[in-house]
């Protein structure tokens, strides 16, 4: 038999809850760890955006003639509203520029309306004793998936890397989809973001192994730095690796693996702008007038390899074509392996455009 209904409530509500000491946030189920400023924006940026979060466990209590709710599940959640609309804080500039600074007094009126107005799932427990209640917070846990590294990141990190690794892999998932460079499935666990965490370092910093990840998270976290700059480089970058292979097109590639794919950007990027990493003699200037040459080239890598990697043993392939195979199935995300993929290329696109 269900012992909890469903129910929404607005932020006004809590907020007069609250007021009134109707509201308890309950320190029997507060977590240890303490949200974080940036945390608090993120959440405040996301109610503002109209955006859902995940919904609020409480129970009521029945104090004399009042009904007092007591906050089970989403302590944190709750006291970031309550601090935003209390003054204590301020928005991110990285998570709202247009935003940043705003306190809840200082936001525009018709923002101040809709945040007050914005409706939080609640789910309220019946007649629970304290068992009862913790037996549903281990079954709630149970169902928690193990983070892989990429979600770690989005559970650790709210800075600006963060939010601009988001927004431009938001900007390019269809791409990655359609071009089968990435599953939906994959999406889920947040492969975009891999992906794109991996192209925006070898714009900033060179290319390298995907292993110096969270250097970029950590030394991005409080400051914006060149991120725009490399954001600009990014949408270049996919602007040519768009018009060389249409999303359909690439499908039919082996540029459409993942690490391969990872070797077309870096190659294009090394010829647009010139990375640190891969060899400059190789660096040849890339054109809207050349971007058929390319493609012709870069079909013919992709026809190659397969072509190689069917009789990796016979002598009369080239050594060179047996060497990008390799780096291309062992150690892929290594330094090494990233670097002589992109000479590899970008000394095929040479020959072509010169």
């Amino acid at each position: 038999m269900k012992n909890f209904d469903s129910r929404v409530y607005s932020v006004a509500d809590f907020l007069e809850w609250s007021r009134n000491e109707l509201l308890e946030l309950s320190p029997d189920f507060q977590r240890r760890a303490v949200w974080s400023e940036k945390a608090k924006s993120y959440l405040i940026d996301t109610i503002i955006r109209g955006k859902p979060v995940p919904k609020i466990l409480i129970t009521q209590e029945l104090k004399g003639s009042r009904t007092t709710r007591i906050v089970v599940d989403g302590q944190q959640r709750l006291r970031a509203i309550l601090e935003y609309v209390g003054g204590d804080f301020r928005l991110s500039r990285a998570h709202n520029p247009d935003l940043a600074n705003y306190t809840f007094e200082t936001l525009p009126q018709n923002l101040k309306d809709s945040f007050l107005q914005y409706e939080l799932g609640v789910d309220i427990l019946f007649n629970m004793s304290y068992e009862e209640i913790l037996d549903i917070f281990a079954r709630i846990n149970s169902y928690t998936v193990t983070l892989n590294t990429q979600e770690k990141f989005n559970a650790k990190y709210l800075g600006f890397f963060k939010q601009a690794v988001y927004q431009n892999g938001y900007k390019y998932v269809d791409y990655f989809i359609s071009g089968t460079i990435l599953t939906k499935a994959n999406v889920v666990r947040m492969a975009e973001a891999e992906l794109t965490t991996d192209l925006l370092i070898a714009l900033i910093g060179g290319v390298q192994t995907n292993k110096v990840a969270e250097q970029y998270y950590k030394k991005y976290e409080d400051k914006n730095g060149d991120l725009e700059g490399a954001t600009k480089k990014l949408d270049k970058t996919m602007s040519y690796v768009g018009a060389i292979y249409p999303a359909e097109e690439i499908s039919h590639t082996n540029w459409s693996r993942v690490q391969l794919f990872y070797t077309l950007f870096t190659s294009i990027a090394h010829c647009i702008y010139g990375l640190k990493g891969p060899n400059p003699v190789f660096r040849v200037k890339l054109t809207e007038k050349t971007v058929g040459k390319a493609r012709v080239r870069l079909d013919e890598i992709s026809a190659k390899y397969d072509e190689v990697a069917a009789d990796m043993e016979n002598d009369a392939h080239p050594a060179a074509y047996k060497r990008f195979i390799t780096r291309s199935r062992r150690g892929t995300t290594d330094t090494g392996a990233r670097i002589d993929r992109t000479n590899f290329v970008c000394e095929k696109l040479a020959e072509a455009l010169r």
